[in-house]
């Protein structure tokens, strides 16, 4: 306990499940989360709730994670890595964590999760691995700095000592030294193969005839054994076994169900009792499982004495399963038997259920389970493949899926009108958004030409409303991604008047989205009036965690940016991206990344990975733009910059580095040149030109000009509090400011004031800097806020902002609040302004 992390690999049998057993039974003091790791477990949220709920059950207040969980696909996600260490710490005594058979969990981003979660747990809590095969993770690093405890197949394998006591334990006899001896040899101290030598012992008057059979055997051991343990049961008892060796897990229930045992609990229980490789399931009472190894060999003997035996018991199982109100149990036998027609059925009535409780790649993985060509041959399966591939981060197979369902003749024009609809919904996960443009458009007109068609129920996910509200939001996001604001702003407001936009995820994706624009746009009130409409409807409905809400979170990031003070958005750009990389959405994690240069200037966040592929339009101009006012700022050379044919940060950015050049006829030029028309609900352009203007009527002598220019640039700013355009413009435009007659009001005193901010404070000061939102947590200490009432203006959970108090006090080196603020006043730290707060 005193390491935070044990590691157990060795193989089927070596007896790790009895010893974690056996080693929590004599420690009643712990509080133990015990997870037997499945296939189901690569859906992450499925994951996650389970650990949630095993936890809950050690300490009612670790219920509060729920709130953490986030979208399939992308692994437990850093805000709950960084929920569960904070939430343990607050438990009040030793918790350990348990994930046994760890080798079945094969979404490598969980595992990795899992990993970090041990860097970061508190001293109270430890965790055990427990896997069958090592899990190449970097083990020497956490050796050197955690003292990693390890348990191998060296040090389970049974001595001669130990395999004597239990050849007698297990046989009620004497066992002399030659016997344990060549046991010992046969069996290399793996602790299954003695267990079954012993049973086979147990069913012999004497020993010398078994031992000279292991002496001359060539067969696997598992085998011989085998055989001599189910030869030697009753015929009733050995039908049994070999009937529940279908199930993953077995209670009373399907135990009577498929062998009609009378006393189908007492079954199970003399089965333990007697050693016949039967384990209780953790934290499910009167539920047991077979070892794996056992449980293999009798399904093998199964399939051999009678090859349709297991589709039969399956059957009934998937019944008993639906009888139970368990339908995820029974789509997973009618599957393992392979009765495809009657699992899709299943999913098809039942799904929606599944889909409701985030488990999407639950349902991905099984319909990836049926044959294509099975798939093919039923419509809507088809069409439901490839919205689930889609909603998993699947994107190239969701499109592949849909352009072949609408390019088929064979397709009928209702699952034609999904396909499309859902199509154009790929565009926030793959570059060329001009690309799903023309297919949100498309889907759009067919669903109005078409306005006839019945269109297929398919989990209540392909109404013609919601098929419409799809369509229009595509088309909202391609016109950003593209840049094109104006036409983004008219589809998503057109999306918003439809039936559909009532759906509250989709209603999230509509406001989130415009909430985007109007930030980008300088309509800061608007955008975070949409952004927080968004995320309150979202924590109405619980769906802080859902991927819907990644647009809202990153428009209060870029709010941040653009009031000139961007470390108050650091909370916001990490929920927003976190969620965009759930399932893998590039195009927003793009515009994250765009953001991250600004408010995560010393690359503390994931944000500050570039992702993968290329960025849209609008994301690769501004990280043109930043590059070269970076350079301009900095006095340095950089490349002329390719004359722009319409207004944007690039655009600005031409211009201005003309005038940093003094080339004021080329900059007069391009000034005329390039089409600018002031809008009301742009005014971040309008704010831009006449900074631009009065700029460079002051380069040209012309006083008078040049003030009323800039008067006018902060009467529109003003009332938006839009600040990043005075940034931009840098000291040049900061002292023409300053130097304004009259004196100044608090918005211009406060443009001078960020325009000549340099730096970070004093986070260099420390020894471990604070992070971003770490900063943005530290900003608000001095206020009366609590904790609750600060996780409640960022949208996250309370656990969260612990963690990042627990964070800031122990990089400060203090022990209270208030010893904080005092700490980080001395450094330079708060320097965020009150009107942050007001606004």
């Amino acid at each position: 306990m005193s390491a935070p992390l044990t590691l157990i690999v060795a193989p089927a049998g070596a007896g790790k499940t009895v010893l974690l057993s056996q080693w929590i039974q004599s420690r009643p003091d712990l509080g133990v989360a015990w997870i037997d790791v499945e296939a189901a477990d690569d859906d992450s949220v499925h994951f996650a709730q389970r650990i949630v709920a095993r936890l809950e059950a050690v300490d009612p207040r670790l219920s509060d994670l729920e709130a953490t969980l986030g979208e399939p696909g992308g692994g437990l996600g850093a805000d709950m890595v960084e929920a569960l260490g904070g939430a343990l710490e607050d438990v009040g005594r030793q918790v350990v964590v348990i994930l046994d058979d760890l080798h079945h969990l094969s979404n490598r981003s969980t595992v990795e999760d899992l990993w970090i979660l041990a860097d970061r747990l508190p001293a109270n809590a430890h965790l055990i691995f427990s896997s069958r095969t090592d899990l190449r993770l970097s083990w020497s690093r956490h050796r050197l700095q955690h003292g990693l405890v390890e348990l191998r197949r060296a040090e389970l394998a049974f001595d001669q000592t130990d395999t004597a006591a239990v050849l007698m334990q297990i046989t009620g006899r004497h066992v002399d030294e030659d016997t344990a001896a060549t046991v010992l040899r046969h069996t290399e101290g793996w602790a299954a193969g003695v267990q079954l030598v012993a049973l086979t012992l147990r069913l012999h008057s004497g020993s010398d005839a078994v031992v000279d059979a292991l002496d001359a055997t060539d067969r696997q051991i598992v085998d011989y054994l085998s055989q001599e343990v189910l030869d030697a049961q009753t015929p009733e008892r050995r039908q049994a076994l070999l009937a529940l060796s279908v199930l993953d897990e077995m209670s009373p229930g399907l135990v009577h169900t498929l062998t009609d045992a009378p006393d189908a609990g007492g079954f199970l229980r003399d089965l333990e009792d007697e050693s016949m490789f039967v384990l209780p399931v953790p934290g499910r009472r009167d539920w047991y499982r077979f070892h794996h190894l056992f449980r293999d060999l009798l399904r093998y003997r199964l399939r051999a004495s009678d090859p349709g035996a297991e589709v039969r018991l399956l059957r009934r199982a998937a019944a008993w399963h639906l009888a139970a109100d368990d339908s995820s149990a029974a789509v997973e036998c009618l599957l393992r038997a392979r009765l495809w027609s009657d699992a899709l059925d299943l999913i098809l009535q039942r799904g929606r259920r599944e889909y409701e409780l985030g488990h999407t790649a639950t349902v991905t993985r099984w319909l990836s389970m049926v044959p294509q060509e099975v798939r093919v041959a039923r419509p809507d399966v088809r069409v439901l493949y490839g919205i689930m591939s889609g909603m998993t981060g699947r994107a190239v197979e969701a499109e592949e899926t849909f352009r072949q369902i609408i390019s088929d003749p064979a397709t009928d024009d209702g699952h034609r009108l999904v396909a499309a609809a859902y199509l154009s919904a790929i565009v926030p996960f793959r570059p060329h958004p001009e690309t799903y443009l023309a297919d949100a458009l498309n889907a759009v007109r067919l669903l109005q030409e078409l306005s006839d068609v019945v269109v297929p129920d398919i989990l209540q996910l392909t109404s013609r409303e919601l098929l419409m509200t799809m369509a229009c939001v595509s088309a909202g996001r391609a016109h950003l991604y593209l840049g094109q604001l104006d036409e983004a702003r008219g589809w998503l407001e057109t999306a918003l008047g439809t039936a559909g936009g009532r759906y509250p995820p989709f209603r999230i994706h509509c406001f989130g989205v415009l909430s985007v624009v109007e930030a980008w746009s300088g309509s800061l009130r608007a955008a975070t009036q949409h952004a927080d409409e968004a995320l309150d409807i979202a924590r109405e409905t619980s769906l802080l965690a859902h991927s819907s809400t990644a647009d809202a979170y990153l428009a209060r990031a870029i709010v941040a940016i653009q009031r000139g003070e961007p470390e108050v958005g650091a909370i916001s750009l990490h929920e927003g991206n976190l969620r965009a990389a759930s399932n893998q959405r590039s195009q927003i994690m793009w515009i994250a990344h765009a953001a991250s240069k600004l408010i995560d200037p010393l690359g503390t966040d994931v944000t500050a990975i570039e992702p993968t592929g290329s960025p849209p339009p609008i994301v690769r101009r501004a990280l043109l733009a930043a590059r070269h006012r970076a350079a301009r700022q900095a006095g340095e050379p950089h490349e002329a910059i390719e004359p722009q044919r319409g207004w944007s940060m690039l655009a600005f950015e031409e211009i201005a580095a003309l005038l940093a050049e003094a080339n004021l006829p080329t900059a007069r030029e391009r000034l005329e040149q390039i089409p600018f028309r002031a809008d009301s609900q742009k005014p971040a352009s309008e704010v831009e030109h006449r900074i631009l203007s009065g700029w460079l009527f002051a380069l040209e002598g012309h006083s008078a000009p040049s003030r009323a220019e800039l008067v006018s640039a902060l009467e529109v700013a003003g009332p938006e509090w839009l600040v990043h355009p005075f940034i931009r413009a840098g000291r040049a435009v900061s002292q023409l400011i300053d130097a304004l007659p009259g004196p100044p009001d608090r918005f211009r005193s406060l443009v001078v004031r960020l325009s000549q901010r340099v730096g970070r404070g004093g986070t260099d000061q420390l020894a471990e800097p604070l992070t971003s939102r770490e900063l943005e947590v530290l900003a608000y200490l001095p206020t009366r806020l609590t904790n609750v009432e600060i996780a409640a203006r960022c949208y996250v959970s309370v656990n969260t902002i612990k963690t990042h108090t627990a964070h800031i006090y122990r990089k400060l080196d203090v022990l209270r609040r208030s010893d904080a603020v005092a700490r980080a006043r001395e450094l330079g730290l708060l320097t965020v302004s009150a009107e942050t707060y007001t606004l």
